[in-house]
């Protein structure tokens, strides 16, 4: 269950973060509002289930991440940018602080680590959400979706450098021990850290035509791309 919140706050972090630099002034405030709500949800989750699961304070940073969350969701309905900006930023500090805390080893390069991967997760169901939202706002500058694609390629890239750092460090962690092991090794690498660039890019490059909606199926894969990469590498980093 641990891994459960650990996962939660991940990508409740995530999300928080993409919707920071997403520009508000190409987004219409709905397209925050919604997505507020989806944090508040993965705050709420997390914060019942750190609560009995995690000792510490973590469970407290979340459950404050989401009334943060439910706030912002209101400034957004009032389409007040500015303190909407404000409590997503928020939001993303407290979640930020939870992941950090929620894991087994906190500070040092597991906390990098979880925190990066939460910007793979989130920024990649952000921008396939962001990408979805064109069918409510089809006159949306492509602009804001093709930024997203590129914070997420960056935060790719990030983690990419940290696994291969890790390997480098520590060879035994990616030694095969088990036909269950190198299932979830291979996963791990073809699905996130192979897989997820090339789906990114593809998303990227239909963006040149344009076709938001072809993009958006792409990034639908990349987002189950990105989650099953990072719940694998947590089930390795776990045992």
């Amino acid at each position: 269950m641990r891994l459960l919140v650990d996962f939660l706050c991940r990508f409740g972090w995530g999300m928080a973060a993409a919707l920071a630099v997403t520009p508000a002034t190409i987004v219409p405030a709905g397209f925050f509002r919604v997505n507020l709500l989806v944090v508040l949800g993965l705050a709420s989750v997390a914060a019942f289930l750190a609560r009995a699961e995690v000792t510490g304070p973590a469970w407290i940073l979340a459950a404050s991440a989401a009334i943060v969350a439910w706030l912002g969701s209101i400034a957004w309905f009032g389409e007040r940018s500015r303190a909407g900006m404000t409590t997503c930023r928020i939001a993303a500090v407290l979640l930020a602080a939870a992941t950090v805390l929620v894991q087994s080893r906190p500070g040092g390069a597991a906390a990098g680590m979880a925190l990066v991967s939460g910007l793979v997760v989130g920024l990649t169901v952000h921008a396939m959400l962001l990408g979805h939202w064109y069918l409510n706002a089809p006159g949306m500058s492509v602009d804001a979706l093709r930024r997203m694609i590129d914070w997420a390629l960056v935060a790719w890239g990030g983690q990419l450098v940290l696994s291969l750092v890790a390997a480098a460090n520590d060879p035994s962690s990616v030694r095969l021990t088990g036909g269950t092991a190198t299932a979830l090794l291979s996963l791990r690498w073809l699905a996130g850290l192979v897989g997820l660039p090339v789906l990114l890019v593809m998303s990227r490059k239909t963006l040149d035509i344009p076709n938001t909606q072809s993009a958006t199926g792409i990034l639908y894969v990349a987002c189950l791309a990105a989650i099953l990469g990072e719940l694998t590498a947590q089930l390795l980093r776990a045992s």
